[in-house]
C-alpha cells in the first residue's frame, strides 16, 4: 500500500494520539486541580505533552482498528487519576472533572471549524482539507462518545450524579463489569447511524 493510500489512516492516528487524546486528558487533570485535587498534577498530567498521556495498549488498539479500515475505531489514552475525596465539592466536582474532557473536544472542533471558515478552505482531497476534516470529525466523535453513561466513560459521572447513593451502590458494579459489552453493543447496533449523524455535524461545522 502506498503512502498516499495510507495518509488518511496516518492522519487519524496522529490527530488522536498527538492532539485530541492529550488535550482531553489534560482538561480532566487541570479541572481536577482547580477544584482541589492535585493527584493528576503530581503525576505530571496537567500537560499537553502527548507522552505523559500515552497508553501503549490504547495506542496499539487504535493502530489495529484504523488499519483494519472497518470504520470502528477503538483507542484510548492513559486515564487521568482523580481522587474525588480531595475535591472541594465532591458530587458536583466529579461531574465537572468528567465533563471537562468532552467539552475540550467540542471546543477543539469549533476552533478548527472557525479556522477553516476564516481561511476559506474547501474540501478538495488535499492534505490541508483532510487534516481539517479529521480534526473536527474526531473531536466531535470523542465528545459524544465519552458522554455515554457507562464506566469508564465520562458520562457515567453525570449518570451517577442524578442517582441516589443506594442506586449508585447497586448499579455501578454492574455497569463497571459489563460496560465494555454495552459499549460494543452500542457501536455495533447504532454505530452506522451515529456515524452518519456525527459526519453530518462535522461537515456542518466546517461549512462544507
Amino acid at each position: 500500500m502506498s503512502i498516499q493510500n495510507l495518509l488518511p489512516q496516518l492522519l487519524v492516528v496522529a490527530i488522536l494520539l498527538l492532539i485530541a487524546f492529550p488535550i482531553h486528558e489534560a482538561a480532566h487533570a487541570w479541572t481536577a486541580y482547580r477544584l482541589g485535587d492535585a493527584t493528576a498534577k503530581l503525576f505530571g498530567r496537567v500537560s499537553l505533552n502527548p507522552i505523559v498521556h500515552f497508553d501503549p495498549l490504547g495506542a496499539l488498539m487504535l493502530l489495529i482498528s484504523v488499519g483494519l479500515g472497518s470504520g470502528l475505531i477503538i483507542g484510548w489514552a492513559k486515564p487521568t487519576p482523580v481522587n474525588t475525596a480531595n475535591l472541594r465539592d465532591r458530587r458536583n466536582g466529579e461531574v465537572l472533572v468528567a465533563l471537562a474532557g468532552p467539552a475540550s473536544n467540542w471546543l477543539m472542533a469549533i476552533a478548527g471549524a472557525l479556522v477553516v471558515r476564516a481561511v476559506g478552505l474547501v474540501y478538495d482531497g488535499s492534505l490541508a482539507s483532510l487534516v481539517a476534516y479529521y480534526f473536527v470529525l474526531f473531536n466531535v466523535v470523542l465528545g459524544i462518545f465519552n458522554l455515554l453513561p457507562v464506566p469508564p466513560l465520562d458520562g457515567s459521572a453525570l449518570l451517577f450524579r442524578f442517582l441516589s447513593p443506594r442506586q449508585v451502590w447497586e448499579i455501578r458494579p454492574i455497569l463497571s463489569q459489563y460496560g465494555i459489552f454495552i459499549l460494543l453493543g452500542v457501536l455495533i447496533l447504532a454505530g452506522p447511524l451515529l456515524g452518519r449523524a456525527i459526519n453530518d455535524a462535522a461537515i456542518a461545522l466546517l461549512g462544507w
